[in-house]
């Protein structure tokens, strides 16, 4: 298993719209072999004392923060996917997604501890 995980500052009135695009965006990465994607909005985000997920992802006033990760099979599936994206015009970034990319945090994790997966 392969985890990438992602925190997105989203405007709280794009909402939908960016739902509506995670479930494309799932679709298409279904397709190249991720497993499962949790897309979260925000609820419970406190404010921290020295850091935060808004510090995070330099969040404005009136965003949300969505916490998403992809579990793969594994990270030569990912790098495969990956390779295949940039080749393909169905992942090309349109210019209204529905968040700021460039505030977006990434990142693939290996896991250490998974309960409740086999």
């Amino acid at each position: 298993m392969y985890v990438a995980g992602f925190v997105i500052p989203v405007p709280e009135d794009k909402r939908e719209t960016y739902r509506q695009w995670a479930v494309k965006s799932a679709k298409l990465f279904r397709e190249l072999g991720c497993i499962e994607i949790v897309e979260s909005w925000e609820d419970d985000v406190p404010d921290g004392k020295l850091t935060d997920f808004r510090r995070a992802v330099a969040a404005k006033a009136g965003e949300k923060i969505v916490l998403s990760w992809q579990i793969w099979p594994d990270r030569a599936t990912v790098d495969a996917a990956e390779a295949t994206m940039r080749d393909d015009d169905r992942f090309a970034v349109p210019d209204d997604i529905p968040f700021d990319g460039k505030r977006l945090i990434m990142g693939g994790f290996e896991p250490i501890l998974a309960m409740g997966r086999d």
